[in-house]
């Protein structure tokens, strides 16, 4: 991924993607069983939470739009370490990240879907300019 560019022509660290907007990730997870990426909104605050959610709502056919695909949405997820958080996902099951001959099919999963996150971004991101 080093040599892609992002959406405005820069480089980008994609493993640790930086929306500038706190709180609020892109994430790529692999394990035994699956694989997500996915929009985290991880305010503390619920208030905030869900006000970043509604504004995520509005660009839900943007979102769709530019992944060329619809994503699965959580209001609020307990995570494993007792925080609640909002999610946006694609989930791939069946896939190990043990398993070395999975390893094309999860590039293949990854790579298109945060390259287009990362072009949803560059447009949806001024939206959140006054949740800043």
């Amino acid at each position: 991924m080093r040599p892609v560019l992002s959406t405005e022509g820069i480089k980008i660290n994609w493993i640790n993607y930086k929306t500038t907007l706190k709180d609020v990730y892109f994430r790529m997870d692999v394990n035994q069983k699956s694989a997500m990426i996915s929009i985290t909104l991880e305010h503390p605050e619920a208030s905030i939470r869900e006000l970043y959610f509604q504004q995520f709502l509005e660009l839900k056919i943007l979102l769709h739009t530019t992944m060329e695909e619809e994503w699965e949405w959580e209001e609020k997820v307990n995570t494993t370490d007792n925080k609640v958080i909002a999610r946006i996902y694609k989930e791939l099951p069946g896939v190990s990240v043990f398993n070395k001959e999975q390893w094309p099919e999860l590039i293949t999963f990854f790579k298109p879907r945060i390259i287009a996150l990362d072009r949803f971004w560059a447009d949806a991101c001024y939206s959140f300019e006054a949740l800043r």
